[in-house]
C-alpha cells in the first residue's frame, strides 16, 4: 500500500489474520495449506501477480510468496487502496463474529475469505485513502516486548516463593506417607498434602500475590515452572514425587546412559537440599545433583 512500485517477499509462519488469530474455515485442508491461501489472497487483493516459491530451509513452514509487479495500471490506485480498506474491515467483521457467536454473521464457503454482516456492507467509516493513516486506532505492539511468564522474577523472590509453599504442603494436615519400595525399604518419605491453588494463594501474603498478579498465569506458572519441586493437576499443587516419574529406558545402551545422566546433572536437588527426608531417589538415579561436587 506504500506505493505503485513496491514489492514484497512474505514467508508465512503463525497463523493470525489483521486484528488476531486467523480461524479455519474449511476442514478439507490443513491448517497451513488453508492459511497460504488467505495469505495469497491478501497479496491477490492488493493487486499483486502473487508467486510462490519453496525455501531450500530447514523448517517444515518454507512455503514464501512473492509480490513483483501490479494487476493494474498505476490510474487505478486509489480505487484498489479502497478495495483494499473494505478487505480490512471484512475482516475485522470476521474477527469479531468469532468472538460473539450470538450476532448473525455469514461466511462464504470458498477461499476467499470474505465475510460480511448479514444484509450489510462492510463498515465504510474508516475508509482511508492512499497517504493517509490506513488504520486509526491500530495499536502495534511494543519494541520490547515485556516477559511476564515468571521468568523474569528475581531468583530469590522464587526461591522464597517455592520455599513457603512446599513447607506449607508439608506442615498441612498429614496424610499417608508413600513408601520407598526400592528394595524393600519401608522407610518413608513425606509427599506432604495436596491444597488447591486458591489456598495455597491464602497463605502467601499481599506483596508477593501483587507481584505474581503481574504474571501471565500468577501462581499456577510459577509453580509449573519449578517442576522439580511440585506437579499441578486439576487445580490442585502437589508435591513431586519423583519415585513415580517415568526414568529413562533401561534398554539404552550403556555409553548413552552415562552421557544422558551427565547432561540431566546441571542443577542442584531441590529436595537434598530443603525437604526434611531428603531426596526420595539414591544419588545415582536422581536427575539432579546431590551437592556441588555432581554438577557437570
Amino acid at each position: 500500500r506504500s506505493s505503485y512500485s513496491c514489492c514484497y517477499f512474505v514467508l508465512p509462519c503463525c497463523f493470525f489474520d489483521f486484528h488476531g488469530k486467523y480461524s479455519r474455515r474449511q476442514s478439507n485442508k490443513t491448517q497451513y495449506k488453508e492459511y497460504l491461501d488467505f495469505v495469497a489472497q491478501v497479496g491477490f487483493v492488493c493487486g499483486f501477480h502473487v508467486e510462490e516459491d519453496c525455501l531450500r530451509i530447514p523448517s517444515t513452514k518454507r512455503v514464501s510468496f512473492i509480490g513483483k509487479s501490479r494487476t493494474y495500471p498505476p490510474a487505478e490506485h486509489a480505487l484498489i487502496d479502497k478495495q483494499i480498506t473494505q478487505f480490512i474491515n471484512s475482516r475485522r467483521t470476521c474477527a469479531v463474529a468469532t468472538c460473539d457467536r450470538r450476532v448473525g454473521f455469514k461466511h462464504e464457503d470458498h477461499c476467499d475469505g470474505l465475510c460480511e454482516e448479514a444484509g450489510s456492507e462492510p463498515p465504510e467509516d474508516d475508509t482511508e485513502t492512499a497517504g493517509t493513516i490506513w488504520m486509526p486506532g491500530f495499536q502495534p505492539r511494543e519494541k520490547v516486548e515485556q516477559i511476564r511468564n515468571c521468568a523474569s522474577l528475581p531468583r530469590d523472590f522464587v526461591d522464597e516463593v517455592v520455599l513457603n509453599v512446599a513447607n506449607l504442603l508439608l506442615n498441612a494436615a498429614p496424610q499417608k506417607s508413600c513408601s520407598d519400595v526400592q528394595g524393600g525399604n519401608t522407610n518413608t518419605w513425606n509427599q506432604g498434602e495436596s491444597l488447591s491453588l486458591r489456598e495455597v494463594a491464602e497463605h502467601l501474603n499481599k506483596e508477593t500475590l501483587k507481584k505474581l498478579k503481574n504474571e501471565y498465569g500468577g501462581l499456577q506458572t510459577l509453580l509449573k515452572n519449578n517442576h522439580q519441586v511440585f506437579e499441578v493437576l486439576n487445580g490442585r499443587v502437589h508435591i513431586r514425587d519423583w519415585r513415580k516419574e517415568k526414568l529413562p529406558s533401561k534398554t539404552k545402551p550403556e555409553v548413552k546412559r552415562r552421557l544422558s545422566a551427565e547432561a540431566f546433572k546441571t542443577r542442584l536437588c531441590w529436595f537434598f537440599i530443603h525437604h526434611p527426608d531428603g531426596c526420595s531417589l539414591p544419588s545415582e538415579a536422581c536427575p539432579y545433583a546431590h551437592g556441588t561436587e555432581e554438577l557437570r
